[in-house]
C-alpha cells in the first residue's frame, strides 16, 4: 500500500534576506507605495545585480514576488518583516533607554534581532513595558 506523504514546505532565510525583507518594509512604509528593486539598491548602497541575485533567492523561497518590477511582500514575507522590524524598533529603543546613542543602538539592533533567543527578547520587551 502506497502512503501519501506531503512535504513541508521550506522557507529558507538568512541574516542578509531578514535585512532585505526589513527593508523593503520599511521603504513601502516610507512610501506609501510599492518599490523598486532600484530603491532597495539605493538603501542598500549595493548594485544592482547584487539586489537581483538577492530578490531571485527570496522570490525562490517564497518572501517576494516581483510584479511589473515592483517588489511584493507574500505573506509570508511579511511575516517575517513585520517579526524582524519589531525586534528591531523594541531592541533599539531598550539600548536608548538604558542610555546608548541612538546610532550606536540602531547598529546594535540590527545586529541582535536576527541571533537573540525569543526568551531573551520577550524578557527585554516585558522589562521596556516596565520602563515605559
Amino acid at each position: 500500500m502506497e502512503e501519501n506523504l506531503s512535504k513541508e514546505t521550506v522557507h529558507i532565510i538568512h541574516e542578509s534576506g531578514e535585512d532585505y525583507l526589513e527593508k523593503i518594509l520599511m521603504l513601502q512604509e516610507q512610501k506609501h507605495a510599492p518599490i523598486r528593486s532600484i530603491d532597495l539598491a539605493n538603501a542598500f548602497n549595493f548594485s544592482r545585480p547584487a539586489i537581483s541575485k538577492a530578490i531571485k533567492l527570496l522570490s525562490k523561497n517564497g518572501f517576494v514576488e516581483v510584479t511589473n518590477g515592483y517588489l511584493h511582500l507574500t505573506d509570508l514575507g511579511l511575516k517575517r518583516a513585520k517579526d524582524i522590524y519589531h525586534r528591531h524598533r523594541i531592541l533599539k529603543d531598550f539600548f536608548i533607554k538604558i542610555g546608548v546613542n541612538d546610532k550606536i543602538a540602531d547598529h546594535d539592533a540590527c545586529k541582535i534581532e536576527h541571533d537573540i533567543h525569543e526568551s531573551s527578547f520577550l524578557a527585554i520587551e516585558k522589562l521596556l513595558e516596565k520602563i515605559n
